[in-house]
């Protein structure tokens, strides 16, 4: 097996592999250039990241500065926005519905790391992110590997998402929790 496959089956993996740092250094050096270009080209911007993202909707909008991993593990729906200093640590997949709106200075980072220092020094694994439609996540949000957030949920700001978030609910905190019903 692969140490991409390894990272894509939430297994131990070696992130250092040359082909693997190779597909992360080529997805460094695309956010870079999206970020020199995409407002005085929004179209070009657009394709670079339709071209990096595993899939993408026909309307989406995300402001700069935008950073990822690989890309190639981002699927974004129909109407996707988010604001300025998104970071998507994507070594596994993250999903995001239709209509999905994302304040500033967010991050979703499936990567994580093991406890044992010793094994830390060496390996990694990361666990997939699935966001639901209808979504509104609020500015300094940070959601965890793992988690899976529902339809229609509003994300309160500055919240830290550790576990999985059901549909029609607020929620906001460190660690974030259900605040009330929609």
């Amino acid at each position: 097996m692969t140490e991409k496959e390894k990272m894509l089956n939430s297994e131990l993996y070696n992130s250092n592999e040359p082909s693997l740092f190779n597909e992360l250094l080529k997805a460094k050096k695309i956010c870079v250039e999206y970020n020199n270009v995409f407002l005085n080209d929004m179209d070009k911007g657009n394709e670079l990241l339709r071209n990096l993202f595993e899939k993408t909707g026909k309307e989406f909008f995300i402001m700069p500065n935008f950073h990822c991993d690989y890309g190639f593990n981002i699927t974004i729906g129909e109407k996707f926005y988010a604001n300025h200093n998104l970071v998507i640590l994507d070594c596994n997949k993250v999903t995001f519905g239709d209509n999905v709106f994302i304040g500033p200075n967010c991050g979703f980072y499936a990567a994580a790391h093991p406890i044992d220092k010793d094994v830390r020094k060496e390996l990694e694994f990361s666990k997939p992110i699935t966001v639901g439609n209808d979504v509104w996540i609020g500015g300094n949000v940070c959601v965890l590997p793992g988690v899976t957030i529902g339809d229609n949920v509003v994300i309160g700001a500055g919240s830290v998402v550790t576990k999985d978030i059901p549909s029609n609910v607020v929620v906001a905190g460190n660690p974030c929790r259900v605040i009330r019903n929609i």
